[in-house]
């Protein structure tokens, strides 16, 4: 049992950032097992002789053969994130790199990024796409193989996305009935859905993640792959029983579906160090272009360099040094009730800023007013503090799911503002929302009905 448990653990380390996390979560109940790996297992830094890892994962492109049979010979890469593994501070940064990119190849012409794959495999990939970012090179790779995301998904049991048009991704309007809708029968891309929360099924999910046929195409499609990203992981954090259910056909998933130059051991060591990682610390960003030219392959995407180089220096090379959490000491002498909070809804997702209102309101606390946000495209919450308390801020995070410990806070004073604010405004993005909804839809499910 053992073995198999740390097997899963390791095994899903390779999915990439997403699964990575979704990995960890099966310890985060602080089992005997844990408690063994943890007190045994050595640190990644004397494992890999550093404080960080650069980890580049790959998901790759496919066709179909004339009987429909899918194929992914020579496949070009479909999905690109540059990962960071930050030790020192236990935060996982991933920059999306967009897969049309204009970048050089090892023969000097000037190609589509995911080309590289196609012409190398991983060793030209990662050369490629360290050039083009700036960097020495990656330490490891994950390459994920055609229905890693669909497998692991329904392994799971399926996830609650908040599905958005591209208008309200990108200009937060048309998020009230629009609708992401498209047929691509050849390439087996059926996506019909209607913005707002849905319950997605592994090829649901992907449909939606793989659609860009839209006047914001592939920007707005890594938004939508981070988003699905973030529901499985949601949901692996916050079911650790339905997690644990499934341990077999999502370890079925990495045996089939995974390709990677991690050894069973370096595995071990990353879940053991990352096993309690909130989703907070994990930080997502994706490559900006200025323009996009025709070239011998298609349309190419023109990169930002001055915008990329300050994403790699910030996430990849140096990112910023977090401030030090209070003690639980200093937290429990501030009593909830002395705090105001008003809750801001910036996630689009309807309801949301009232139940985080209601379990903020169940744990003592004042609440304010409750209402939306400036607008509703917060993927990450955040805590702005404005009161005079030392650690307000603090002790209000302090009352959310334990998944969200390492909310930022950020101090904005009142400043002699008339009338004065309330001491805390949370702002609910599509992180807490979604972790709220599933858990007002849990407690109704346990509710007995008479």
């Amino acid at each position: 049992m053992w073995l198999t448990r740390t097997a899963l653990v390791a095994g899903l380390l390779l999915l990439g950032l997403g699964s990575t996390l979704a990995g960890f979560a099966i310890f985060t109940h602080r089992n005997p097992i844990q408690v063994i790996t943890q007190t045994f297992v050595p640190t990644p830094q004397d494992v890999f002789g550093k404080s960080n890892l650069l980890v580049l994962v790959e998901g790759i492109d496919y066709d179909y053969t004339g009987n429909d049979i899918e194929y992914s010979t020579s496949s070009r890469s479909d999905m690109i994130k540059a990962v960071n593994l930050d030790f020192d501070n236990a935060n996982v940064y991933a920059l999306s790199v967009l897969r049309d990119l204009e970048a050089r190849m090892p023969n000097g012409s000037i190609r589509k990024i995911n080309q590289a794959q196609s012409d190398g495999g991983p060793k030209e990939a990662q050369a490629v796409i360290a050039s083009f970012l700036g960097i020495p090179g990656f330490d490891r790779y994950v390459l994920l193989r055609i229905d890693a995301t669909k497998d692991l998904i329904n392994a799971i049991g399926g996830v609650d996305v908040y599905v958005k048009t591209s208008d309200c991704l990108m200009n937060h309007t048309g998020c009230t009935g629009g609708s992401v809708d498209y047929d691509d029968s050849w390439g087996h891309l059926h996506v019909h859905l209607t913005e707002g929360m849905h319950h997605l099924n592994g090829d649901q999910a992907v449909s939606y993640g793989r659609f860009r046929h839209d006047w914001c195409s592939d920007p707005c499609r890594v938004m939508r792959q981070n988003d699905v990203i973030m529901a499985a992981l949601n949901k692996l954090r916050g079911n650790k029983l339905n997690t644990l259910v499934h341990a077999s056909d999502i370890m079925n998933v990495v045996h089939r579906d995974v390709q990677t130059n991690f050894t069973q051991s370096e595995l071990v060591t990353l879940a053991s160090f990352f096993s309690g990682i909130s989703l907070h610390n994990v930080h997502f960003a994706q490559t900006p272009y200025t323009a996009d030219e025709e070239l011998a392959d298609g349309d190419d995407l023109v990169p930002d360099r001055p915008a990329i180089d300050k994403l790699v220096q910030t996430m990849l090379i140096a990112p910023p040094t977090p401030e030090p959490s209070p003690d639980a000491m200093a937290l429990a002498s501030i009593a909830a009730q002395s705090l105001r909070v008003d809750v801001e809804n910036g996630s689009g997702v309807a309801g949301a800023a009232k139940l985080v209102a209601a379990q903020l309101h169940k744990q003592g606390f004042t609440i304010g007013d409750v209402g939306n946000a400036d607008t509703d495209d917060h993927a990450k919450s955040e805590i702005r503090e404005h009161s005079s308390v030392t650690f307000a801020g603090a002790k209000v995070r302090s009352a959310l799911p334990q998944a969200f410990a390492r909310i930022p806070v950020v101090a904005q004073p009142a400043s002699g503002i008339s009338p004065a604010p309330s001491d805390v405004t949370v702002i609910v993005g599509r992180d807490l929302a979604s972790a709220a909804v599933a858990a007002s839809n849990a407690r109704a499910t346990a509710t007995p009905r008479i």
